[in-house]
């Protein structure tokens, strides 16, 4: 007996038969779709979900879409635990004439940065310790007025000194899904970030495993808007 034709509304996966999502659930990714579309910054899962009446399914459906996505010329990014649509990569170039950077980093405040990303949480002197030079509090300033930066909490140390990290917008900015994709050892190297004739048991601190359970939050007076 042959096989039954397919209808509209099948699709084929893999070799396999299977239904297209129901008219509920096409709708949700309309939904998502549209907001992630209007957003001015990346939202978050929980954001989101609270745009749809089956909240609870959001990450399945932003997952849904972003695949959906993968082949055009926006994609849907995770950034950190945010998510927003973004240029996609092979195509950047297209953009470059209405683009321009303002910003140039000093070379101390590129290093600054690097050690904060790969350190974080880090104190300002855990900083100069590494750098083997004094951090002005200009450098610093520079860096919290990108939105790279942010002050993270106050170390359980005496003189509570205050830590710092990076943040979604450094993620976005370098197109990173999460610190985890900050370049490892290897790649330094190859980009003569680094020095080739490191000890061989040199290892880059992983920043993706950075976690705040050692510090204090921010008090009011630390907040800086």
């Amino acid at each position: 007996m042959s096989a039954p034709p397919k209808t509209s509304d099948d699709k084929m996966t893999g070799g396999n038969v299977t239904a297209l999502p129901s008219a509920e659930r096409r709708e949700e990714l309309r939904v998502l779709e549209a907001v992630l579309f209007a957003a001015r910054e990346p939202l978050s899962t929980a954001q989101l979900a609270a745009f749809l009446e089956g909240g609870d399914d959001a990450e399945a459906l932003l997952l849904e879409l972003q695949a959906h996505y993968a082949g055009r010329g926006v994609h849907l990014r995770r950034i950190g635990d945010k998510w927003a649509f973004r240029t996609a990569e092979d195509l950047s170039w297209l953009l470059q004439q209405h683009r321009k950077e303002t910003r140039k980093l000093s070379q101390a405040a590129l290093e600054t940065l690097a050690i904060i990303a790969y350190h974080q949480p880090v104190t300002r002197a855990e900083i100069e310790a590494i750098r083997g030079v004094a951090v002005s509090k200009g450098t610093l300033d520079t860096l919290l007025q990108t939105r790279w930066v942010k002050m993270r909490g106050r170390k359980r140390v005496p003189g509570r000194p205050m830590t710092y990290g990076t943040t979604d917008t450094f993620l976005d900015h370098f197109a990173l899904t999460s610190l985890a994709d900050l370049p490892g050892a290897r790649e330094l190297k190859e980009a003569g970030l680094l020095d080739q004739h490191l000890p061989p048991d040199f290892k880059l601190p992983d920043p993706a495993r950075a976690k705040d359970h050692d510090l204090d939050p921010l008090d009011d007076d630390d907040i800086v808007t």
